[in-house]
């Protein structure tokens, strides 16, 4: 058999990170269906067919197989969409993300930013209304969304808007996911048992994930503590939004993360306290994805830096050795 033929037999290039990462994202994509319906299955399998093509497609000339690291994004870009989004442009912004966010780059082990966040993002900058308004009010009460297609109570707010603007929210409520938001980032307890998961797995970097906890819970109380207009409690804040879908499952991505140990303490306290920045004085709801991005634009800096300072070290070291 030829080499290249080698390379066409398998499809797709499985990695033990990624299945241990699909795995987490398991209950997040049960609940989803469970408070908004079935159509959140359908987003997630239209998402899940046209980012694997579009990167099939992409590599196919090269006779390479499609990396595994794909559903990791489908899943994320997906779970992290408003449950009304529309199914084409679903299917946009995924195609985007995986073509302008990883293959231009290269493909995998190559890409710059979070493809998952590209997507997004091209998304929140083009369709505004689409991924902003029109939240819907989970299904409550079994079977919920088990027994219907797609939950149609409209809700004005997220929690996180509700809070910024002086409403209350429930903790438990936040705590089990059984409020407005996107499909997969409304439940913190899910959030947190699927992002303990990957750090026992050791398939997220978990210095990464306490530096933005750190960072996000120390900028977040001194914003709340100096009485900063729309700053939120910090506990409320911890567990509305999409910070904790960010913490252990977006900014965590090996590539586009920072690749040194010091760097990764930098870079995870780096994008903690963006995402409070972005979420308390500027009109941008969507303060996780910028956070991500900004971050992962300096990841590479920040490396180059750290190897600098570490070299110059190991150097001065030698020369009072000798």
């Amino acid at each position: 058999m030829s080499a290249s033929a080698a390379k066409t037999k398998t499809l797709v290039k499985w990695y033990a990170p990624h299945r241990q990462v699909l795995w987490a994202l398991a209950p997040l994509t049960a609940a989803a269906i469970y408070f908004f319906g079935w159509r959140s299955l359908v987003i997630l399998a239209l998402v899940n067919l046209f980012g694997f093509l579009t990167e099939y497609l992409f590599l196919r000339a090269y006779k390479e197989p499609v990396s595994s690291a794909v559903f990791v994004t489908n899943f994320l870009f997906a779970l992290c969409l408003p449950p009304t989004i529309p199914y084409w442009m679903a299917v946009v912004g995924i195609v985007f993300g995986v073509l302008f966010g990883k293959m231009v780059f290269g493909g995998f082990g190559r890409n710059v930013f979070n493809p998952a966040m590209v997507g997004r993002g091209f998304l929140y900058v083009s369709f505004g209304v689409q991924m902003t308004s029109g939240w819907l009010e989970p299904l409550r009460g079994f079977p919920a969304g088990l027994a219907r297609f797609s939950a149609d109570a409209v809700s004005r707010a997220t929690p996180l808007v509700r809070l910024t603007e002086g409403g209350s929210v429930g903790w438990q409520s936040l705590l089990l996911g059984n409020v407005a938001g996107s499909l997969g980032e409304t439940s913190a307890l899910l959030l947190l048992i699927g992002g303990l998961y990957i750090l026992v797995k050791k398939a997220a970097n978990y210095r990464i994930v306490i530096s933005a906890f750190l960072g996000f819970l120390v900028m977040q109380t001194v914003l709340w503590l100096a009485g900063v207009p729309g700053a939120v409690d910090p506990w409320h804040a911890l567990l509305a939004g999409s910070f904790m879908m960010g913490a252990f499952f977006i900014i965590t991505d090996p590539i586009s993360a920072s690749q040194t140990n010091p760097g990764r303490w930098i870079y995870g306290a780096f994008f903690g306290v963006l995402v409070v920045i972005i979420r308390t004085f500027s009109i941008w709801p969507a303060a996780v994805m910028f956070a991500t991005l900004l971050a992962n634009m300096f990841a590479p800096i920040l490396d180059v830096a750290v190897r600098q300072i570490m070299s110059r070290r190991a150097a001065r070291k030698e020369a009072a050795d000798a």
